[in-house]
This record gives structure tokens, C-alpha cells and sequence, in this order.
């Protein structure tokens, strides 16, 4: 049998009232009686009912976070990053995996699977912005990274226009002038792809260069095996790439791995950036250069956002910069 409020407060000598205001965390008790309430807590191993607790209060202290591949390096550190934080706050994160697929995703959206939460941290790959805006459920919702047509919701991201022009223009200014893009992602509703691109090509034309087709190179997904094969694809061309800007460090390791294949060395024939500045990317020989989120800040911002009083949705970006080593 699972003890109750009331046996507590026999063992205690104390009053019901009294051990639910000190399980509760109401300010107004003695230190000595908390000490001996709580000292009875332990003895009988009460542990509170957080089912009713979450019907008298209204809320669950859970918000969820859901990302389409928790595998994913950028998404493991964010997820850790998102429960360092939001413990701190007396919240705990609920992580849910979407691998992306626009079916998972609507149901987590229109929350049909019966979360229990009091807000969703979401990052979603496959759902259009109109499934956005359509939205029915009352959960508290705010989006990570860039999603077009979706200004009636509130989004935390970094500019990844600018990020991407900054990665862009770095090369450039080493000299560099076949800079190739790898990671477009033609059939995805994922704005940060495009937006990335489009700073690649700002950059470009900023430094009177064209935008060449054959070195804009799309990827199936976003892991270091398609990384791997497209940038063996550079390299078959006619006219090699001297630079590549991958859409992500995973791309990036995977770009260097064939680089190594082929025997091309890194960066004095080929300098590569990445972005995310995931871990790995740090140990690498020779290390990565790449664009490096403010995943702490993301994090706070967007748990900001999630517990803020309810108001106009907003936009809000996060800070980032370029993290120079070894492979530029």
C-alpha cells in the first residue's frame, strides 16, 4: 500500500494541511515542522500524487521537446542543453522523436496522442506551414529554427542567412572562387535549407562570382554518409571545388572522410566549413571550421517563450558565429 497524506501526518504529529503545504513548497512553514514532516516523507516513502496535483494546480511542470532524430549531434546537445536549463527552472523535458515524418509530426502537433504537458519545444521537418498555422491545440508552442509562413507562432532560430553568407564569404576571402553548397534539400518544407543557400549565393554575388548549378549539391538527408557520397560527386568534376560550405557539420565530417579518400588535402587543395558546431567537428584531423549556434541561448530563449504570459507571438533569433580552425 502506498502511504497517504494522512499517514504522513500521524507519523509527523502534524495536521493534513500541513504536510500538503509542505509537499506543495508553501513558503509559510515553520523550519522545525518541515524538517519533521519531511523526515516522515522519508521514513514511509510517500511519494506525491502528481496526477491529482496536476488537476488542483493546472499545470504539470513538463513541456516537451520534440526533434526529428535524437541521434542527431546538433539535437543531443540541444536536448541536453534544453534539461540542464530547464531543470533549473523546476521543469522536466519530456524528448519525443519525430524522424521527420509529416504523419508523427501532425499527430505531436494537434497533440492527438494526449501529452500531458504544459508546453512543446518543436522542431519540425515535413509539416507545412499552413499544418502550422492550422493548429488546434491550446499547449503552448514554440518552434525551433527557421519556418517559412509561420509569423503566427512563436520561433527561436539563429539568421541562417547571414550565417550562411558569413561561412560563404570566409572562404571567399582566403582566396578561394569554386565554393561549392552541399546539403540543398529541394523536397523538404524545412525553411533552414533554403535560407542557407540563399546566403551562399548573397555571398557569392557580393564577391562577383556566379552561382554555378553543378556546384549546388542536393542531399537525401542531412548525415555524414551523404556528406560522404556528395562530395565524391564534387570531386569527379571536371572542375573540382577548391572550398565546400556543408549545411551541416555532419555533412561536413562526411565531405572530409572523402576528401581523405581521395587523397585531396585539407585545407591547402580543399577548405570546408560546417555548421552547428556539434562536438565531433572539434576532434577531427584536421579540426572543423563552422558556423556555431548559441545552443544555451536557444534553449533559454525558447523556454522564455514557453512560460512567458500569453501575448503576440514573436520571432526571436539567437546569436551565432563562425568558429575558424583547421579546415579553412
Amino acid at each position: 500500500m502506498n502511504p497517504k497524506l494522512r499517514d504522513v501526518a500521524e507519523h509527523a504529529g502534524v495536521s493534513v494541511r500541513t504536510v500538503s503545504n509542505v509537499v506543495n513548497g508553501f513558503r509559510y512553514v515553520a523550519p522545525a515542522t518541515r524538517e519533521r514532516v519531511q523526515a516522515s516523507i522519508d521514513a514511509l516513502g510517500y511519494r506525491p500524487n502528481l496526477a491529482a496535483r496536476t488537476l488542483r494546480r493546472g499545470r504539470t511542470g513538463l513541456v516537451a521537446l520534440v526533434i526529428p532524430e535524437i541521434d542527431s549531434p546538433y539535437f543531443a546537445e540541444l536536448a541536453a542543453r534544453t534539461v540542464r536549463i530547464a531543470g533549473a527552472r523546476g521543469l522536466t523535458v519530456l524528448i519525443d522523436q519525430t524522424d521527420g515524418d509529416a504523419e508523427r509530426e501532425k499527430e505531436l502537433l494537434h497533440g492527438r496522442r494526449g501529452q500531458l504537458v504544459d508546453g512543446v519545444l518543436f522542431s519540425p521537418w515535413a509539416v507545412a506551414p499552413a499544418e502550422l498555422a492550422a493548429r488546434t491545440d491550446p499547449v503552448p508552442l514554440v518552434l525551433l529554427g527557421e519556418h517559412d509562413g509561420t509569423a503566427g507562432v512563436d520561433h527561436v532560430a539563429i539568421d541562417n542567412v547571414a550565417a550562411a553568407r558569413e561561412a560563404t564569404a570566409h572562404l571567399l576571402a582566403s582566396g578561394r572562387r569554386r565554393v561549392a553548397a552541399l546539403g540543398i534539400q529541394p523536397r523538404s518544407l524545412n525553411a533552414t535549407a533554403r535560407q542557407r543557400l540563399a546566403g551562399y549565393r548573397q555571398a557569392l554575388a557580393e564577391a562577383g562570382l556566379p552561382a554555378e548549378p553543378e556546384l549546388e549539391v542536393p542531399v537525401r538527408r542531412l548525415h555524414r554518409a551523404d556528406g560522404h557520397r556528395a562530395m565524391l560527386r564534387l570531386l569527379d568534376l571536371a572542375q573540382p571545388p577548391d572550398a565546400v560550405f556543408c549545411f551541416t557539420d555532419e555533412l561536413a565530417l562526411g565531405a572530409l572522410r572523402a576528401a581523405a579518400d581521395r587523397r585531396v588535402p585539407v585545407p591547402e587543395a580543399l577548405a570546408l566549413v560546417g555548421f552547428d558546431d556539434i562536438e565531433d567537428g572539434r576532434y577531427s584531423v584536421p579540426a572543423l571550421t563552422t558556423v556555431s549556434p548559441d545552443k544555451d541561448r536557444i534553449a533559454e530563449l525558447a523556454l522564455d517563450r514557453l512560460t512567458a504570459a500569453p501575448g503576440p507571438p514573436r520571432s526571436i533569433v539567437a546569436p551565432h558565429h563562425l568558429e575558424v580552425r583547421e579546415t579553412s
